[in-house]
């Protein structure tokens, strides 16, 4: 039950976002609208309010976050002796980020309905160290293989720019910095962030379902197959060691599973469009990491 109560919701809501974008009931201006009002507002909001309510003072659990870490490391190295093997300059950067970029609102929806709000804490603090390391990885990468010839201070001030831009970072940040301090919202603070961020899930994963397309999919069906093994079957086998390894255990060991275990984030199209690497790659290992991920998610809740 399980896996029903902790997946059906999700899907569900992925689905109808397409059926919804198909029946034109939602278009591109509202899907647009609708994921920078998630992604500038509700759902940052919702990481400082689960992270910063959840008295991380002495209470981060560093051997989690560590295994965390170490894994996303790990792959991402196996996926750049892929790509000197198998991958063109031009798709590199969209490959690399598919193997290990995590869909951040797919996460936090599964976890709230499969490990309720212990394991969404456990999941707010993790992703506040996760998301600034991946983001220098993607944008290392995609830098490298752009085909333009960067200087050192420019590679360092376009990483840099991505990484103070983006608010899910400093909403992480901003949680974990009000958590050691305070660790405590007074009540009314805390209705007023828990009604405004109530929208941020269900909105996401409309989004995500209305843009997901299969016109891509048929031309690079065999690249993004790889890449959907690599963060589906790969990675998740690699996280169960490393949180072995570190000690992981109860709850902290279910959220980190679940996180190996998710399709890659869309955020990859938007970083391979700005930075010169392959959009239908990106669409089609999107649309097929999130199909397949039923599977792997399933798996890792049955744990």
């Amino acid at each position: 039950m399980i896996v029903l109560n902790g997946l059906f919701p999700v899907f569900f809501l992925l689905v109808l976002g397409a059926l919804l974008k198909r029946l034109r009931m939602t278009g591109d201006a509202f899907l647009k609208t609708s994921d920078r009002l998630v992604y500038f507002i509700f759902f940052p909001a919702m990481l400082f309010w689960k992270i910063g309510g959840a008295r991380t003072d002495g209470g981060i659990d560093w051997p989690f976050c560590l295994a965390a870490l170490t894994a996303v490391a790990i792959i991402y190295m196996g996926s750049a002796v892929y790509i000197r093997l198998a991958v063109p300059e031009f798709e590199a950067g969209s490959f690399s980020q598919s193997c290990y970029r995590f869909n951040t609102y797919i996460g936090m929806a599964i976890i709230l309905n499969a490990l309720g709000e212990e394991g969404a804490r456990h999941f707010g603090i993790m992703v506040g160290f996760a998301i600034p390391f991946i983001n220098v990885l993607a944008v290392s990468t995609l830098i490298w293989y752009s085909g333009e010839r960067y200087s050192a201070a420019e590679r360092i001030r376009m990483t840099g720019r991505a990484l103070v831009s983006n608010p899910l970072i400093l909403a992480c940040i901003a949680g974990i910095l009000y958590g050691r301090i305070i660790g405590t919202f007074p009540v009314f603070i805390d209705n007023a962030l828990r009604l405004a961020t109530s929208v941020a899930l269900p909105l996401a994963l409309l989004s995500i379902g209305g843009a997901l397309t299969f016109d891509t999919l048929r031309g690079h069906f065999k690249r993004s197959l790889v890449a959907a093994v690599f963060k589906l079957l790969i990675f998740p086998t690699v996280g169960y060691m490393c949180l072995k390894y570190y000690g992981v255990s109860g709850v902290p060991f279910q959220v980190g599973m679940v996180f190996f275990a998710l399709p890659t984030s869309t955020a990859i199209y938007v970083l391979s469009s700005q930075l010169n690497s392959s959009t239908d790659l990106a669409s089609a290992t999107i649309v097929l990491s999130t199909g397949l991920s039923f599977i792997s998610l399933s798996i890792v809740l049955l744990q």
